[in-house]
This record gives structure tokens, C-alpha cells and sequence, in this order.
């Protein structure tokens, strides 16, 4: 049965996937930020307001194993807070827009769909994130990074 379902998604994936990817943002040479206490050091904000709010513009996580990206969203967020220091809430809602990629056995990926809340707020936004591809990993417009803490000496 397991064999018979991961079949079945394959021929539904493939199906779906355009031969050409509309991706705007993938650079395979792009490297990962380091990261520390739980979180990616972000350092730099993205130039394009569609970044991480446009599926043809998601951040690229990039390589990962599916079982990774969970963990890898968490440390990107947790190197981000709202534009006022709130404190980042998220969850996976759904996924989409199926593209080809020659990083799965398959030929094709998907972005993940994301809803981000902000403390004290009822706003909620959508973010897109791609497991699939590499891209630079900066703050999208409307958020800040977070501050690394200060070491004692």
C-alpha cells in the first residue's frame, strides 16, 4: 500500500509540474547562515518586498531532507521578531505550486505554506518557503532580525 501511495504521488506531482520552474530567487551558490542558540544569524534584510510573501519568491531553505524542515524553519524564525521586537508565532498551513527540481528522486518539489502571527497582534501573514532550492535566507520587509544577546565576560 505504501508503495502503491508513494507511486500515485509521484504521477499527481509530475503531472502538475511545468517543465520550467518559476522560481525568481534560487542561487545554488548561496551558503546557509550560521547559526546559534536555536537560530539562524541573520544578517542581512531582502531588497524585493516579495520575498518570503510570493510563492515565486520564497526563501529557499534550500537541500534539505524533508524530515529537516521543521528544524530549519524554527531557526529561521527564531532569528527574526516583528518590526517592534513581537515575539514571531508560526505554523505549517499547506503546500503548493509544484515545481521541477533536480534535488528529488521525484523531479519535483513544492513550497510550504506557512501562517505567521506577531504577538499582540491579530494580523496574520503568509509565508512561503522552499526546502527544495537554495537562496539567500535574509528578513523579509516587515520584520527585523533578532538581536543576538550580549556575552558577559
Amino acid at each position: 500500500m505504501k508503495y502503491f501511495f508513494s507511486i500515485i504521488t509521484a504521477v499527481f506531482l509530475t503531472s502538475c509540474v511545468s517543465t520550467e520552474s518559476t522560481l525568481k530567487n534560487v542561487d545554488n551558490s548561496a551558503k546557509r547562515p550560521s547559526f546559534t542558540d536555536n537560530r539562524y544569524v541573520i544578517t542581512e534584510y531582502a531588497e524585493d518586498s516579495k520575498y518570503g510573501f510570493d510563492p515565486d519568491y520564497p526563501v529557499n531553505i534550500g537541500f534539505i531532507n524533508e524530515k529537516q524542515e521543521a528544524i530549519n524553519i524554527e531557526y529561521y524564525f527564531n532569528g527574526l521578531e516583528g518590526p517592534n521586537g513581537e515575539k514571531i508565532s508560526f505554523k505549517k498551513v499547506d503546500t503548493c505550486c509544484p515545481f521541477p527540481t533536480k534535488n528529488t528522486t521525484m523531479g519535483a518539489g513544492t513550497i510550504g505554506i506557512y501562517e505567521v502571527t506577531l504577538e499582540g497582534t491579530t494580523k496574520k501573514l503568509t509565508m512561503y518557503f522552499n526546502t527544495f532550492e537554495k537562496g539567500k535566507i535574509v528578513c523579509p520587509k516587515g520584520l527585523s532580525i533578532k538581536k543576538l544577546p550580549t556575552r558577559d565576560k
